[in-house]
């Protein structure tokens, strides 16, 4: 839901989208799909590559945010449009702007930290890590700037968004990741174990 607002967010404000949404939009319009079936099938051909490659990084997740996010982007863009689109101020666009590029990675730092899949996008870097040892951000950062290309060939909404988005969702991700969702995690999971240990000691 953050996700897909963020990228909802930015595909109103006339800023672009993130790259992949960018290219599946581009390919959908020369396919003649809807952006919710353009991405459901293209989510579907990276999760082959994932299924072979790293399914460790795969759950209940990658489902939820292969079939939903197209869908909801478009659900969210229904709302904001008649609010977004009377926004015609530059200083009004731009701080739209940032908050739609931090909304975005901040949920997609949220949704990966909750360690119950990554969507098959997602799942692409992490894989490529796992199996050279690279560090995340560099990786993620080739990742979208490889399908920023194929939305400017396929003639999707780019704009200084998808550009921005392209080069820093992945640093940002990482940044939320770190300061944000992994302490939250690591919160909740001693309290849990807190928790049961006392339990456990409880016990006669």
């Amino acid at each position: 839901m953050v996700l897909s607002l963020g990228s909802a967010t930015l595909r109103e404000n006339g800023s672009g989208l993130d790259p992949y949404t960018a290219a599946n939009i581009g390919i959908a319009h020369h396919v003649g799909l809807t952006l919710g079936l353009c991405q459901l099938a293209s989510n579907g051909v990276l999760f082959l590559i994932v299924v072979l490659t790293g399914r460790s990084r795969l759950g209940l997740g990658t489902v939820l945010n292969a079939v939903l996010v197209g869908f909801l982007v478009q659900w969210w863009s229904a709302l904001l449009h008649p609010v977004l689109t009377s926004a015609n101020n530059d200083i009004a666009r731009l701080a739209i702007f940032v908050a739609a590029i931090l909304v975005f990675a901040f949920g997609a730092a949220l949704y990966l930290g909750a360690g119950l899949g990554a969507s098959p996008y997602d799942a692409v870097a992490p894989v490529i890590v796992d199996h050279t040892g690279w560090r995340y951000r560099p990786v993620r950062m080739m990742q979208d700037i490889v399908f920023l290309l194929i939305a400017i060939a396929t003639g999707g909404p780019v704009g200084v968004g998808t550009i921005v988005t392209a080069f820093f969702s992945g640093p940002l991700i990482d940044f939320f990741t770190q300061r944000l969702v992994r302490p939250i995690v690591d919160h909740r999971t001693n309290h849990a174990h807190a928790n049961t240990a006392t339990q456990t000691d409880s016990k006669p």
